[in-house]
């Protein structure tokens, strides 16, 4: 994995109130890792793998700022901070960004160019400032970035990223079923409901421009006899 004297220093800094938090919840740093993020009650959660082969709850962070309204990003230049299904390799971790630390999405993904939707650089990162990203606070992101960096050192080739609107509850969705979004979240809550069911983040591929889910999750838990090559 690539690193920085940025990368380098925020493990150091969060190392010790990592370990604490995960004796306690008897997790391991370098554990396969899984992140949901939720728009409206700006919060960023870290899931871990646990002994039971299911991934436990280790942190719910608040997040600092986002930009745009409910909906996904579109186009170039609208600010928009993404909604959908992404994942995150050893090349898209940044130890060098400008923004403290940062870790690409991927946008746009295989849905988004189906829908040729553009954009680039949407990120989560640090500094607490955002054009389309999500923004946490340094500290947050020293937690954050540590975790996700021993994760992928540790063998987990890629880790998903969920970003939904709001919890996708049947309540939640059927309040806002007037939104031009509305079958859009329906397709997103197919994903997440599996998740909610399983606590293991479902196989995602797109077919005919929709998403499209398998619960097949090997590729969420195997952790590879090798780590990946950083850039």
């Amino acid at each position: 994995m690539p690193m920085s004297y940025v990368s380098i220093g925020a493990y150091h800094r969060s190392y010790d109130r990592l370990s604490e938090r995960l004796k306690k919840k008897k997790l391991a740093l370098g554990n396969p890792l899984f992140i949901r993020i939720f728009k409206v009650s700006k919060e960023l959660e870290v899931w871990l793998l646990g002994a039971n082969g299911r991934f436990e709850l280790f942190k719910t962070y608040s997040i600092c700022d986002h930009s745009g309204e409910l909906g996904p990003k579109l186009e170039t230049g609208d600010k928009q901070s993404p909604e959908g299904f992404y994942r995150v390799g050893a090349d898209q971790m940044n130890p060098w960004s400008k923004y403290h630390l940062s870790f690409n999405l991927g946008y746009p993904n295989e849905f988004d160019q189906a829908h040729d939707r553009t954009g680039t650089a949407l990120m989560v990162h640090g500094r607490c400032s955002s054009e389309g990203c999500y923004a946490m606070t340094d500290y947050y992101m020293d937690e954050i970035y540590t975790l996700a960096d021993a994760a992928l050192s540790g063998g987990q080739a890629q880790f998903q990223v969920h970003i939904f609107p709001f919890r996708l509850t049947a309540e939640n969705i059927q309040s806002r079923r007037n939104s031009r979004w509305f079958e859009f979240w329906l397709n997103l809550k197919q994903g997440f409901d599996i998740f909610e069911k399983n606590q293991i983040p479902p196989r995602v591929a797109v077919v005919d421009g929709v998403y499209v889910f398998s619960d097949d999750h090997r590729d969420s838990i195997v952790q590879h006899s090798a780590a990946p090559t950083g850039r």
